[in-house]
């Protein structure tokens, strides 16, 4: 992951007047009314009492920041850091949550720096509200400070403000794509910057060899001084020179084996690559909604076919096609074969590797998580469809975070998640009593537990203390439970395997509850001993945590 730095700005709103006239008002000296903003990813984010705003470093009325303090680095992805923002401005740090004194813009830089970076902002500025109320001024300064709170805007917002518009029901779509838009610029900026650095190691390393050869008195055999020649990293002007177009390709195909050396040295997941034809699924499926879609739906069939049979990218589905999913799983006046169908063919393109551009076109309406919620309420041939797009959404890595967020939503007058409504996948399908439903749940819960550990200590500081996974101590026990109740099953040798492997990484994940349930619930994972060596290996080591 990449590190980026995670920047306190402090602001004193009054100016300097605070320390100036505080010991005359209030008979002691406050050095300044404080306001802070967590800057990161080339972004200031901050709390008012218009909720959670952000702008270009610097950029609010208030004018340069009194002090910038380093607070340290996170290598928080920014889709997990702007999913977590987003979660946040919609409940805990909405507008209308603000207080002056008791949930201000220093709280909300208090919970970022906890999140990004495991550390707090300075303690004089959490203290400051309680010594201004413990003051004969306290009910008094709320109004002050309230106009004062108004210069921390972003200047564009505020002309906004001035020209008394009505928003326009595109507004929010908008700002999404505006933030999307400079989420996609500071990510090309840091791949040039990563190509860049990689570019000039490169260099430095060859001309270290030339310096070398030459010392030695050899010849520079001419390959060598053919790459020299061609390398173009020096300054022109006090400027980078840019980058030859085949290096950096080179450079981009080597970032490519990267990543797929991060997938092959994971624990490989359990997915089902061969078990849908998705020919013959599409073909079903345009028959059975054939004359019943609008010209707009027609064209997002077309879209489905390019993407799954026509071996394009993501980018030939349109912004609409999301539309076109919902209607199709909403609509129940379709037979109940159609989602069916679609969910076996989205189970499919959960297998690519963009697909995570699909999934995040889904974050405003959750048209996938919500019928995924209704799992209990669905038709057995939907719920293995469902259970089958969860098992292959581990494939990639971007596409099984995009299962564990955390950032909440209301559906059925119930606040539930991405994380949730996977878990309740896992469970409902494990403890089923169909085989498939089974055999899919213990897939599902096996690629939950083997998700890779987050090991840098910042990142850890985010998560329950001494927890080292991405699934969270809560949510390992509860998949603990429908474990051991499924244990009660006889679960086949395969299944077992699988069981027996995600509670020997609950173990680990939840050093505490998940022992004390083994032993409380039973059954003892020693009772399985003898069914296969690997079973066996993995009943060793949990019975190691039981000690």
């Amino acid at each position: 992951m990449t590190s980026q730095v995670v920047e306190l700005y402090i602001y004193d709103l009054s100016r300097g007047m605070a320390a100036a006239v505080s010991p005359m008002l209030i008979g002691k000296k406050i050095d300044g009314i404080w306001h802070t903003s967590i800057v990161v990813y080339n972004r200031e984010y901050f709390f008012g009492s218009r909720g959670v705003e952000s702008c270009n470093p610097g950029a609010t009325l208030i004018g340069p920041p009194l002090k910038a303090q380093v607070l340290g680095e996170t290598q928080v992805p920014y889709s997990v850091f702007i999913d977590y923002v987003n979660g946040l401005s919609e409940s805990t740090y909405a507008g209308s949550t603000y207080n002056l004194f008791k949930h201000n813009c220093n709280n909300f830089s208090q919970d970022i720096a906890q999140f990004l970076c495991g550390v707090s902002i300075p303690k004089y500025i959490l203290e400051l509200p309680n010594e201004v109320l413990n003051t004969s001024l306290g009910a008094a300064l709320p109004a002050l400070v309230a106009q004062l709170e108004k210069s921390a805007r972003p200047i564009a917002e505020e002309q906004e403000r001035f020209s008394h518009r009505e928003q326009s029901p595109d507004f929010e779509q908008l700002n999404s794509q505006i933030e999307e838009a400079r989420y996609n610029s500071f990510l090309l900026a840091q791949r040039r910057k990563t190509l860049r650095e990689k570019l000039a190691k490169k260099e430095r390393k060859k001309e270290k060899k030339r310096k070398k050869i030459l010392k030695e008195g050899g010849i520079v055999p001419a390959e060598l001084r053919e790459d020299l020649a061609m390398a173009d990293i020096e300054t022109v002007n006090g400027e980078e020179a840019q980058l030859p177009s085949d290096q950096a390709l080179a450079l981009e195909e080597e970032e490519r084996r990267e990543e797929e050396e991060k997938k092959k040295a994971r624990d490989p997941p359990i997915v089902y690559k061969e078990l849908i034809d998705v020919k013959a699924e599409f073909d079903a499926l345009i028959g059975l909604i054939d004359g019943k879609l609008s010209p707009e739906e027609q064209r997002s069939t077309e879209e489905l076919h390019q993407y799954m049979l026509g071996d394009e990218g993501s980018w030939a589905l349109s912004d609409g096609f999301l539309d076109f999913v919902g209607r199709l799983l909403n609509d129940r006046d379709l037979p109940v074969d159609v989602r069916v169908r679609l969910i076996n063919i989205l189970a499919m393109a959960a297998l690519k590797d963009d697909v995570i551009l699909v999934l995040h076109q889904d974050r405003k309406d959750h048209v996938l998580m919500n019928y995924a919620y209704e799992i209990d309420r669905l038709t057995p041939q939907e719920q293995e469809a469902i259970a089958l797009f969860m098992v292959n959404m581990f494939e990639n890595l971007s596409s099984s975070e995009w299962l564990l967020y955390i950032s909440e939503w209301t559906y059925s007058n119930q606040q539930t998640s991405n994380i949730r409504v996977t878990t309740k996948v896992a469970v409902h399908s494990l403890l089923s009593d169909l085989p498939v439903l089974q055999e899919r749940g213990s897939a599902i819960i096996h690629n939950l537990a083997c998700k890779e550990k987050f090991r840098n200590f910042r990142i850890r500081q985010f998560f329950p203390k001494g927890s080292l996974s991405k699934v969270f101590d809560d949510i390992a026990v509860e998949l603990t439970m429908a474990l051991l109740q499924y244990f009660n099953s006889k679960p086949s040798e395969e299944q077992l395997f699988r069981c027996m492997k995600a509670l020997a990484k609950f173990v680990q994940v939840s050093t505490q509850e998940v022992p004390q349930l083994i032993q409380m619930i039973g059954p003892d994972p020693n009772s399985f001993k003898g069914t296969s060596e690997r079973i066996d290996i993995l009943i060793d080591q949990i019975s190691t945590k039981l000690r």
